[in-house]
C-alpha cells in the first residue's frame, strides 16, 4: 500500500493515515490479515512523530478496521463473521449456489424451473437401497435399520429405473455399485454411497480370539462366505478349521455346534437360530461413519 502525507494540510496527519488505510481496505488494496507497517518504520519513512502513527492506528482499531496482535503488530481485521446459526449457514449455501449458477451462464428461466421442481418434490421419508444382489440387500438393510429410525427398503436396478419407485426416497448404494446405479437415476437425485468397513481393520483385533479354533462362517450371501474364507486364510487361519455354511441349505447347522466361534453377517444373526455354544462374531459390512451419514436423516423436520 502506498501512502502520502501532507504536513501543510489542515487535516491532521493521523487522520490522513486513518482515511488512506480505510480506503485501501474498502478498495481491496489491503486484505484481512495483511500486516500494516510498524509505527517506527512509518514514522522514520515519512519523518512524522511515532505518537502520530500510534494515534492513527488506535483510531483504526476503535473503528474496527485493524487489530493489534501481541508482539506481532497491527493487522487488517476480518469483519466477515462466520455463520453461527442454521439460518445463517443456509443463507451462505444459497448465496454459494447462485454464485455457481452465474458461472454456468444458464438462462434464468431454466434455473427457476429446476429449483421449483426440487421444492415441489415430496419430502424424503425413507431410504431406498438399490443393489442388484438380493442377498447383499438383505444384509445391508439389516444393518441400516439398526443405524437409523427411518424406514428402509431395498430394490433391484430394474425396479429403480421406474420413476415411481424413487418417490420420497433417499437412494443408497454400495461403492462398487455406484457406476451402475447413478445412470438410472433422474438428474438431480441425490445418491448416498455407503462407506464399507475395512475387513483388515476389523479382523486384526478379533483374530486372537479366532486363531486355533474351529470357525464357522455362516451367510446366505456367497460373496460374504468367499471374502471371509479368503481373509481368514490370508490371516493364517488353517482352511481345514473352517466350516462354511449357507443357512438357506438343508442341515446348514451341521458341525457348527463344535465350532469355537462363528463369523456371520447381521442378517444371519437377526433371522437364524445359531448354536449357543460358540462365540458369535458379527462382521458389519458398513463402516462406523455410515451411522453418522444416515443419522442426519432421522428427523424429517429438517427437510423440505
Amino acid at each position: 500500500m502506498r501512502l502520502w502525507f501532507s504536513p501543510a494540510s489542515e487535516v491532521p496527519i493521523y487522520r490522513q493515515l486513518v482515511t488512506q488505510v480505510e480506503l485501501a481496505i474498502l478498495s481491496g488494496d489491503l486484505h484481512p490479515g495483511n500486516r500494516l507497517p510498524s509505527t517506527r518504520d512509518l514514522a522514520r519513512r515519512f519523518s512524522i512523530h511515532p505518537n502520530t502513527v500510534s494515534a492513527g492506528y488506535r483510531q483504526l482499531a476503535r473503528e474496527g478496521w485493524v487489530e493489534y496482535r501481541h508482539g506481532s503488530g497491527v493487522y487488517v481485521k476480518s469483519n466477515a463473521a462466520l455463520p453461527s446459526t442454521p439460518e445463517q449457514i443456509l443463507d451462505q449455501h444459497i448465496a454459494a449456489f447462485f454464485r455457481a449458477v452465474r458461472e454456468l451462464r444458464l438462462p434464468s428461466a431454466a434455473i427457476r424451473r429446476r429449483v421449483a421442481e426440487w421444492i415441489a418434490s415430496p419430502p424424503p421419508d425413507h431410504f431406498l437401497l438399490i443393489d442388484p444382489d438380493a442377498d447383499a440387500r438383505d444384509i445391508l438393510l439389516a444393518e441400516i435399520t439398526q443405524m437409523t429410525t427411518w424406514p428402509a427398503e431395498g430394490i433391484s436396478l430394474e425396479e429403480a429405473a421406474k420413476p415411481e419407485a424413487l418417490l420420497a426416497a433417499i437412494p443408497l448404494c454400495r461403492p462398487s455399485k455406484t457406476q451402475a446405479v447413478r445412470p438410472i437415476l433422474p438428474a438431480g437425485i441425490e445418491l448416498i454411497t455407503l462407506p464399507i468397513r475395512s475387513a483388515n481393520k476389523w479382523l486384526d483385533p478379533e483374530l486372537p480370539a479366532l486363531r486355533g479354533k474351529l470357525i464357522g462362517v455362516v451367510s446366505q450371501w456367497a460373496d460374504f462366505r468367499e471374502i471371509a474364507r479368503t481373509m481368514l486364510a490370508a490371516a493364517g487361519v488353517d482352511p481345514d478349521l473352517l466350516i462354511v455354511r449357507n443357512p438357506r441349505r438343508p442341515r446348514w447347522r451341521r458341525g457348527l455346534d463344535h465350532a469355537g466361534a462363528i463369523l456371520c453377517d447381521a442378517c444371519t444373526r437377526a433371522t437364524r437360530e445359531l448354536p449357543r455354544g460358540p462365540r458369535i462374531f458379527v462382521f458389519p459390512l458398513l463402516a462406523d461413519s455410515a451411522h453418522m451419514e444416515l443419522g442426519q436423516f432421522s428427523d424429517t423436520s429438517h427437510f423440505l
